[in-house]
């Protein structure tokens, strides 16, 4: 199985298990990554649409007869089994992954991959005692994405404003897909303040933000 530059990079996250939950699992990948790799003894996959979760069914149907893969339709984690040690969702905003994870239950493992507003995620998880081991913006299929791996009670590492906004490791020790994804946004603000008829003075600070930011991610990268 060839998995997109996205979703190798979301397995790649993916601890060995007993039990693992993929939420909102399109087409399936992810978990049959898991099972072939031996990295959980069962799993579940999950959407709110039964139509969407009969393409992951048809992947994972032999594994389904096993009895090793149990599909559920549900919202959230509301079918999920609250004993799951490790839980997948991506592909989701940052404000939906959220309220799935209020919604539901706090499992000991997390790999999330919000498309949008990744610093509520990272405020909650930090606010619900996670400890986020990687959390950082790669580059692939010509989109940008914030992938977070998390565990409950481990040992929090201090975040601070830009590291809640932006993702700690970006800030750290920053790759070249973070800095292009700055450039990417510095372009964007510029363009914006010149059609802006109003709000120039907000758009005026998040430019200056995002260049000075830009800045060091450029010399932080030029030392190493």
């Amino acid at each position: 199985m060839k998995l997109t530059k996205r979703l190798a990079a979301v397995c790649g996250e993916l601890e060995k298990c007993d039990t693992f939950a993929d939420v909102g699992c399109d087409h399936g990948y992810c978990t049959l990554y898991m099972l072939e790799k031996g990295l959980c003894r069962t799993a579940q996959i999950s959407d709110i649409s039964a139509k969407s979760l009969k393409k992951a069914q048809a992947l994972l149907s032999s594994y389904i007869a096993e009895g090793r893969v149990c599909p559920v339709v549900c919202d959230g984690l509301a079918g999920i089994d609250r004993g799951t040690e490790q839980v997948l969702i991506a592909g989701m905003g940052g404000e939906e992954i959220v309220k799935i994870l209020s919604d539901g239950f706090l499992p000991p493992k997390l790999v999330l991959q919000p498309m949008k507003k990744a610093e509520k995620v990272r405020a909650f998880l930090l606010g619900r005692g996670y400890a986020l081991l990687h959390d950082h913006t790669f580059y692939a299929e010509k989109k940008f994405y914030d992938l977070i791996k998390a565990v409950k009670g481990g040992k929090q590492e201090e975040y601070n404003k830009d590291m809640l906004s932006f993702g700690r490791e970006n800030i750290i020790s920053p790759t070249e897909d973070f800095a292009k994804m700055l450039e990417r946004d510095i372009s964007r603000c510029r363009e914006g303040r010149e059609s802006a008829a109003e709000g120039r003075a907000e758009i005026d600070a998040r430019l200056k933000k995002l260049e000075g930011l830009y800045d060091e991610t450029c010399r932080r990268l030029r030392s190493h």
